[in-house]
């Protein structure tokens, strides 16, 4: 006989979790006092707000491939991880939140602490249950854990209510493989398989976009075996960057609102496009009126309600994407598509001779954000781990960090969450302990959680956080500037000194002001031990081009403003 709290030890044991983020309260110290027992195998990381737990368990998943945990209280513990939550369920990325609730005897009367934690959340996670006994706990730990990594990934919440943690009960270790009425592994329709091979060996002019559900279903060696045989140019999605090297011929950049001109307007080109585990956001396809109306269309997913949500299919493709990417490179034939490929060329001069030269490689002026981006980038030799927040910062790391592996690249996608880098950037420190981690932040997103450079101090976390200060609120400004008159309506930011408060919690630092200090200085941040902090001042009103403007056609890209 064990209590709830130890059953839960051994069960998180069994579902090989090594790492756990959390923050401890009145209603889960259960738990904590078994945790006490089972330090040498569960790594607990002493966070300092709730809403970094969560983010650090998402950094965890994205770098490392496994589930992420989180370990809160109850009340406002609970709620704090909200947004972690729902920033999951947008991204795909498996995570299961145990928080603690008041005694079942106690649910319902307003308790201290008491909310209702599976309400709030069921709309933004998988799966959301609450344990009232202690001999549910491994079946629901089980269930949890199958669910948050199956299919198309994603949150799970246990709220763990008190009495359930100090209860006894037999122990019985249980595995969850199978749910009625959940079908993570769809069965693969062979004649649309047929169809669609159709539709490739009849293209001229084909494109794929590739998302992140190609990092997340393992099928990056499917995709490249893919288009190399059908000679398909891509383009990636912002969680899809690093599906593909950066390098690779086929690989044509970065779709959507801030992406690449090439891709952008040759998807409004194309006779047949193949999306790839992406659910067509609208900052990718911009006015859907105007999308891609020439091409036929094949849909690539696991996950069926994304297919024909905000597209039209032509051949839809429901399955895992390595499994039906694999059948598509064995029935297709083998093609040369050069002169479509070279006619991506033009646009890449026009886009580097009107926008990255001078952002990249300026002769005078301020530090450019996509200038000390570029710079770590190469330092790094493109193989580092990139993670950033949201905002100007994260556009331009996106469009000017480079990847040459998989699993690289970690940012906040369809929630856009401010504050959410820092804390991830710990979690991947923690999920690939062998990489570099490199950190984008502008100075807005790095004030929402800027406490967890405590954890940083504790744990010793070997982040590089590249702050790109521009003492705004850059991408707001950037709207206020295009479409409200330059009328900058609490956008300015007044900052403190970054370097004091990196020195009290002792993490070294250094200033960067002028061109000629950047690249020694990000030599000294990357041959450092543990985590730098490097502020990079750069230019106050840069803009992020080019731009899709809102509702306009994704092949109408601003080049200049």
């Amino acid at each position: 006989m064990l209590t709830g709290a130890e059953i839960l030890m051994r069960s998180l044991e069994r579902e090989g979790v090594q790492t756990l983020f959390g923050y401890p309260g009145g209603a889960i110290i259960p738990v904590f006092d078994a945790l006490y027992d089972h330090r040498e195998k569960l790594h607990h990381i002493l966070v300092r707000h709730e809403q970094a737990a969560a983010h650090a368990a998402q950094g965890y998943a994205r770098s490392s491939g496994k589930t992420g945990v989180c370990l809160v209280t109850s009340g406002p513990g609970a709620t704090n991880t909200i947004t972690g939550i729902a920033d999951a369920m947008i991204d795909s990325t498996p995570i299961v939140v145990i928080a603690g609730q008041v005694a079942t005897g106690f649910l319902g009367t307003d308790a201290f602490q008491e909310v209702d934690l599976v309400g709030i959340t069921q709309p933004i996670s998988k799966w959301s249950y609450q344990i009232r006994r202690a001999e549910d706990i491994a079946w629901a730990v089980s269930r949890a854990f199958y669910i948050a990594r199956s299919g198309r990934p994603g949150p799970v919440v246990l709220d763990f209510s008190k009495n359930a943690q100090t209860e006894q009960a037999e122990y019985e270790p249980v595995t969850v493989d199978f749910i009625r009425s959940y079908d993570p592994d769809p069965e693969i329709d062979y004649k649309q398989i047929a169809e669609a091979v159709a539709l490739i060996n009849e293209a001229k002019k084909p494109f794929a976009l590739v998302g992140q559900g190609v990092e997340l279903g393992n099928a990056q060696s499917e995709l490249q075996q893919f288009i190399e045989k059908t000679d398909i140019p891509c383009g990636c999605t912002m969680l899809g960057l690093s599906a593909l090297p950066s390098n690779h011929r086929l690989n044509k950049g970065m779709l959507g609102m801030h992406g690449n001109l090439g891709p952008n307007i040759k998807t409004n080109e194309c006779d047949v496009l193949i999306a790839i585990g992406m659910r067509f956001d609208d900052r990718v396809t911009g006015k859907l009126e105007t999308y891609a109306k020439q091409a036929k269309i094949i849909h690539l997913d696991i996950d069926p309600s994304e297919i024909g949500k905000n597209v039209p299919v032509t051949v839809p493709l429901l399955g895992d994407c390595k499994k039906t990417l694999a059948l598509l490179t064995e029935l297709v034939q083998a093609h040369k598509h050069t002169d479509w490929i070279e006619s991506f060329h033009s646009y890449e001069e026009t886009e580097f001779n009107q926008v990255i030269k001078r952002e990249v490689y300026p002769t005078e002026g301020p530090l450019n954000m996509g200038e000390v981006v570029h710079a770590v980038s190469e330092a790094t030799r493109h193989d580092a781990l990139l993670v950033t927040d949201v905002g100007q910062n994260q556009m331009m790391a996106c469009r000017y960090f480079k990847f040459s592996r998989q699993r690289s690249i970690i940012t906040s996608g369809g929630m856009g969450t401010m504050g959410f880098g820092l804390p991830a950037a710990i979690g991947a420190t923690f999920g690939r302990p062998d990489r570099t981690v490199c950190l984008f932040l502008g100075d807005g997103g790095l004030q929402m959680t800027l406490q967890e450079f405590g954890t940083i101090m504790e744990q010793r976390a070997p982040v590089k956080i590249i702050l790109l200060n521009n003492n705004y609120l850059g991408n707001v400004r950037q709207w206020q500037a295009l479409f409200y008159a330059h009328r900058y309506s609490f956008t300015p930011m007044m900052n403190p000194d970054y370097q004091q408060i990196a020195a009290a919690y002792g993490i070294p630092s250094r200033r960067v002001m002028k061109r000629e200090e950047l690249e020694e200085a990000i030599q000294e941040m990357l041959t450092t031990d543990g985590p730098f902090f490097l502020e990079a001042c750069v230019i106050e009103e840069g803009n992020v081009l080019p731009m899709t403007l809102p509702g306009n056609s994704v092949n109408q890209m601003l080049l200049e403003c």
